[in-house]
Formats: C-alpha cells, structure tokens, sequence
C-alpha cells in the first residue's frame, strides 16, 4: 500500500475517531482521539492473539508509513508555524524572559537529570547502556507539548500570561530540544570531537542558523504579502515559506523547527498587522487553525497506534514507570530553577510553578525522535520507555490539570 492510501486511511480513522470524541467521551480532542486510538489499539493485540495476522499487517503498515520521518520532517513544520503565527508579539514580549529561560536552560537541565538518571537506573537493572545514549533520551524527553493543556487551562480560566507561558514556552522548546538532540546523537559517533568548542559550533549553527534563516523567510514572505492583495495568493505565499524554508533548512543543516517558529511569529505580527487587509488575516487564521487540527488529529492517532509496534519486557515497563516519577521531578526542578531569576523582574507564584510542572505533557516529537534513534543504540528499550511517558503525560496528566488549575483558581496564580 503506497503512502496516499495510507494517508487516506489515516485522516478517515481520524475523523471518526473524532466523531466518537465528540459525540460521545466529550474529552479535549487530542486527549479523547489518543483514548479511542489505544482502545482500538488494544483491540487489535487481543484479536492478533487469535489471530496473529491481524496484528502483522497493521504493525507492517504502521512500520512502513515511519512515524518519525512522517512528523519531524512534514508535520512538524506545519504545526510549530501554525502555533506560531497566533503568539502576538506583545503577549510574548511580557513574557520574553519566562520563555526564554524555559526553553533553554530548563530543558538543558532536564536533559542533563533525567540522562543521567536513566543511564544508572537502566544499567542497575541490568538493562547496559551508555551515558551519550541515555543523554538522548533526557534531551527528547525534555521539550513540553501543549496541544492538549491550553484549551484545558482557557476553560479552567488561568491568566493570560499564564497561557503565554505555556505555549511559548513549548514552541521554543521543541526546537531547542531538536538541536540538542541533533548535537548529542552526532557526538555519540565514534570519530566525532567531544571539545567544547566543537559542541558550541554543532549547537550555534543548527540553533543560530536556523533563527537567521526564519528571520529571512519570514521577512520575505512578510515582503511578498504586503505587496499584493489576494487571500488565495497570500495564504499559499505561507504555505510555501513554510515547505521552502523548512527544506532549505534542512539541506544547509539548520535547525527547520526554530526557523518555523520565527517565520511563523514574523508572519503573525509583522504581516498581520501591516501586510494583510482585515478578510486576509481571517483566512490566513482559519486556514492555518484547520491544518493545525487536522495534523494533531492525525497525530495523536498514530500515538495510540505505536502501541501496536512497541517491542517491550517487564524490567524495561519497570524502568518507565520508575522514570514517570523522575522525569516529573526533573520538570519541577527545570522549572524552579528559572524560576529563581525569572522572580528577580516579574511576580511568579508556586502556584504557577506547580501548573507549569504537572502542565508539562510530553508528545508527539518525543516519541518521533525516540523512533530516529539507530538501532544499534538500545533503541527498543528508549521507545517503549518513551511511549510508556508519553502515554502517562497525555491521558494522566492531560485529564486532571484542569482540575488542578481550577482547585487554584481562587487565588491569584
């Protein structure tokens, strides 16, 4: 089966699985499709029990479609320009140094807790890998995904800022973590050089290059749309910074995720506000809205449907269950950290701290950069620790924050 019907079949399984949502679990969409998505899942490995073909030509298909290409090279451009392009500049001004220090030294921090937590934990049961590898795991474990907690958070009525926080914080995040990934996967190979100055040059040209190349696209697209007057031509200009630039991206080696998100906040603030007439805006936000549903519908299908080809033991469901804790821990101390300096210049209560620590789901480009790992690097034991994670974060953490933040509501947070 070629790539089109599998996509096709893809976006039917979830519209219905949607539908069910909807109609009848009423949960978030994200959260409610993941449910229906493991439910089905399930289904399957107990038919394939019976009958064992069942559940070898879902997993081949699942297998042939790879997950992890299919989001960090396609749908992850889309959807970190589409949340992009609605942060207005001023809300993320405010918020400049909250974003910043999230994005950057807490997954630094986390990355570093949880890698080595993973390596002496595996290796004391008896699960042998090496510290580089581990590091792997902390650093695409560590970036957030707030897909299913924003709406969640709207409803319980949290602050503005708040949800400033939240968002910006994960769509910075997501790129930082792909560049330290990238970094610490092309130390882990046997000739690469381990200086501190050959790291700084891996880190400073995905990270730095990739702002410099958004910075660019973004101002030219901004250019092109400001100089016509036609929502058709202007909503496929978009399209085409975000395809263009993030192939570009890729073939000059710079981080595509970071240049999506300048590109994406250029193109929401500088050509909203002075490119677009009031009926361009409209389409160009509906439009990139309805991608952006469509594509976290889609994915959060293909997560419930991992479970299908997760290849796992009872020491390793063991270790993921262990590192649940840890990883919740880590993400309460990556917090707090920042938060010492971020308290020096604004007002951030425990509260906050607390919302921004259980918030704190993991998604998608986590398991599609467990996915990308090389074999030859435990990479069964790091997806199946990685699924375990995601699946606690989303269905566990995902349904209760609302509670969580409502219970706090009734002081200031």
């Amino acid at each position: 089966m070629d790539f089109f019907h599998i996509f096709s079949i893809l976006i039917v399984i979830s519209a219905v699985f949607s539908y069910i949502n909807f109609r009848y679990l009423k949960l978030p969409n994200a959260i409610g499709i993941m449910l229906v998505s493991l439910f089905f899942s399930f289904m399957v490995l107990i038919a394939g029990y019976y009958f064992p073909s069942i559940k070898e030509v879902a997993a081949k298909q699942l297998n042939s479609l790879d997950f992890s290409e299919l989001l960090l090279e396609g749908m992850l451009s889309f959807m970190l320009f589409a949340g992009a392009i609605h942060i207005k500049y001023e809300d993320l001004k405010i918020e400049r140094l909250s974003i910043m220090l999230f994005s950057t030294l807490s997954v630094i921090i986390s990355t570093i807790i949880v890698g080595f937590s993973a390596y002496y934990l595996l290796n004391f049961f008896g699960l042998e890998v090496t510290l580089i590898h581990s590091l792997l795991f902390g650093a695409l474990i560590s970036p957030t995904d707030p897909i299913a907690v924003i709406s969640i958070l709207k409803s319980a009525g949290v602050p503005k800022s708040l949800e400033t926080k939240i968002a910006g914080e994960s769509l910075f995040n997501d790129g930082v973590a792909v560049v330290v990934f990238i970094t610490i996967l092309r130390l882990s190979k046997p000739d690469a050089e381990m200086s501190f100055q050959s790291i700084s040059l891996l880190f400073g040209q995905e990270a730095i290059g990739g702002i410099l190349l958004g910075a660019l696209i973004g101002w030219i697209g901004f250019r092109l749309v400001k100089s016509i007057d036609n929502y058709q031509v202007e909503v496929l200009i978009t399209l085409a910074v975000v395809m263009g630039g993030y192939t570009l991206a890729h073939f000059i080696h710079v981080s595509g995720p970071l240049a999506m998100v300048i590109a994406g906040l250029i193109t929401g603030n500088l050509g909203k506000n002075y490119g677009m007439s009031e009926k361009t805006t409209e389409y160009i936000d509906k439009f990139w809205e309805l991608i952006d549903e469509i594509l976290n519908a889609i994915l959060f299908v293909l997560i419930g449907f991992e479970l299908l080809i997760v290849q796992t033991n009872a020491t390793v469901l063991l270790v993921a269950f262990i590192l649940i804790l840890i990883v919740l821990l880590t993400r309460f101390i990556s917090v707090l950290i920042p938060s010492l300096f971020i308290r020096l210049k604004e007002e951030l209560t425990n509260k906050t701290i607390l919302i921004l620590t259980w918030g704190g789901l993991r998604g998608g480009i986590s398991i599609a950069l467990a996915l990308s790992i090389p074999i030859e690097f435990s990479k069964d034991i790091w997806v199946t620790i990685t699924y375990v994670i995601v699946c606690f974060s989303i269905l566990v953490q995902g349904m209760t924050i609302g509670n969580l933040a409502k219970k706090m509501s009734d002081k200031p947070i």
